[in-house]
């Protein structure tokens, strides 16, 4: 079976583009920016580029496929979002048509077909029934709040509740809502391409709990162990909630406004069609919680900054860069050396070999720790020149070891957080860049307060440490 997947680099498309090609499937992605799928699909895996809202690109897309996923909106590109969506939407199921594409797959939004609707589920259902008025077998699911590392929703969610420990609560807070987790979500799409043909069909999918957008924020932040406040406020239209929104969380204001203003609409499933099709069970709110939180740390394991400071140097600034719920501080210096020389500076480090900068601070960092009952600095190291995974060095522990690649070590010290460092050695030309980032998973205000105060410090510390990592290689050889 060939396969068209649009929206292949946005959120929910990138997730079920891995699934389908764990499944065996033929996908072609069409991307209007191809680069970011660079490196990231399977070797049969075709990626053209591509406009999804231009009628000669969509018909090349389109050529040859049997079962295509309409999985492109337009909110983040402008403010007539419902025009956009539209247009292409009109010339997607021309081109689909027109090309004799057998069945298309499409993930909308929950909510009733009535005048109450917001802009935004008003065109997910207008997507929805343009792409039926093809007369093509369209498969149509409508989910409410998708749980998962990367879902806008639950990157809002997560960010209120870290940085505000007493929220004010509006009354479409209560909104009942049946958030379903994102695993579920592409079982749902992925299973679709083999459903038996019968039309056009309109599936609500939604997870066990019907809940509300607050009830979600109360089990974040259980799971995190934060105490939060929420406070009651009837009066605070989704307008000024909106404006609210911009000051606290100025990052997802532009679509977040859109959707707040949805959040007065309930997004209940009505009616248990989906139940009786698929084999899909969702789970419930508390695991798909639990598997976000994992799927973030997951991803944050895997990240590799030297790749991605080679592309892009992190503009340098206070108190680093913020990607997800985490903030980074990353650094890289060229060094005429081999890699091996430059890996064997990194892996010296502790211990009573010192760290290279500042021993005096790391000293008094560790004294602190002491007296709030943490490990201190006390522990050394078990060799004084060779690390292994699982290693005790300091306040830190060995998570990665890769010589001559790569060294993460977690802190152990007591923080209200999580913190790592990590040093990666990629050579080029002769000579190697050694990167060094220290990123920190802040816990609630208290983290981010934390982070940002000692922030003066990291400026002298780390970029006098990798100085001195470097001063080592070039002296060792």
């Amino acid at each position: 079976m060939h396969i068209l997947l649009t929206g292949a680099t946005g959120y929910v498309g990138g997730v079920l583009l891995t699934e389908l090609e764990r499944e065996g499937h033929r996908v072609r992605c069409l991307a209007r920016r191809p680069g970011k799928l660079a490196g990231k699909t399977a070797p049969d895996t075709e990626i053209m580029a591509g406009d999804a809202s231009d009628p000669d690109d969509l018909a090349r897309a389109c050529a040859g496929i049997n079962t295509a996923y309409w999985l492109v909106h337009s909110m983040e590109s402008g403010v007539d979002f419902e025009r956009a969506d539209r247009l292409a939407a009109e010339r997607f199921a021309a081109a689909a048509a027109a090309a004799g594409v057998k069945r298309i797959v499409y993930l909308g939004g929950l909510g009733a077909d009535d005048d109450t609707l917001s802009a935004h589920l008003r065109s997910r259902h207008e997507v929805g029934a343009i792409l039926r008025a093809t007369g093509l077998d369209v498969v149509e699911f409508r989910a409410s709040i998708i749980v998962g590392a990367g879902s806008f929703s639950f990157d809002l969610v997560r960010t209120l509740v870290e940085r505000l420990p007493v929220m004010i609560c509006p009354a479409w807070l209560a909104t009942p809502t049946q958030p379903i987790a994102i695993s579920d979500v592409v079982a749902y799409l992925t299973a679709a391409a083999d459903l038996p043909p019968g039309g056009a069909r309109i599936f609500e999918i939604g997870g066990p709990d019907k809940v509300s957008y607050g009830a979600i924020m109360r089990e974040y932040a259980g799971q995190r162990g934060l105490t939060r406040f929420m406070i009651p406020v009837p009066v605070l239209t989704p307008r000024l909630s909106s404006l609210w929104l911009k000051l606290v969380t100025p990052e997802y204001s532009k679509v977040g406004r859109k959707l707040i203003d949805g959040l007065k609409n309930p997004t209940i499933v009505t009616n248990d069609a989906a139940r009786r099709e698929f084999a899909v069970r969702p789970r419930g709110l508390s695991q798909a919680v639990a598997e976000a939180m994992h799927q973030e740390d997951t991803a944050f394991a895997g990240k590799r900054w030297a790749d991605f400071a080679d592309v892009e140097d992190l503009p340098h600034r206070y108190g680093g860069r913020p990607e997800g719920a985490r903030l980074v501080d990353h650094r890289h210096l060229v060094v005429a050396v081999e890699p091996a020389r430059a890996f064997a500076a990194i892996e010296r480090i502790g211990g009573t070999h010192g760290w290279y900068a500042c021993d005096w601070l790391w000293t008094l960092r560790g004294w602190i720790d002491r007296a709030i009952g943490g490990p201190g600095m006390g522990r050394g190291r078990r060799d004084p020149h060779r690390l292994v995974t699982g290693d005790t060095l300091d306040c830190w522990r060995v998570e990665v070891c890769e010589p001559p690649r790569r060294l993460r070590l977690a802190a152990e010290m007591k923080m209200p957080g999580r913190g790592w460092l990590e040093f990666e050695v990629v050579p080029r030309d002769g000579d190697v860049t050694i990167h060094q980032t220290a990123v920190f998973d802040p816990r609630g205000l208290g983290g981010l307060a934390y982070w940002y105060a000692i922030w003066p410090l990291h400026e002298l510390v780390f970029k006098n440490m990798l100085a001195g990592i470097a001063r080592h290689a070039v002296r060792a050889g």
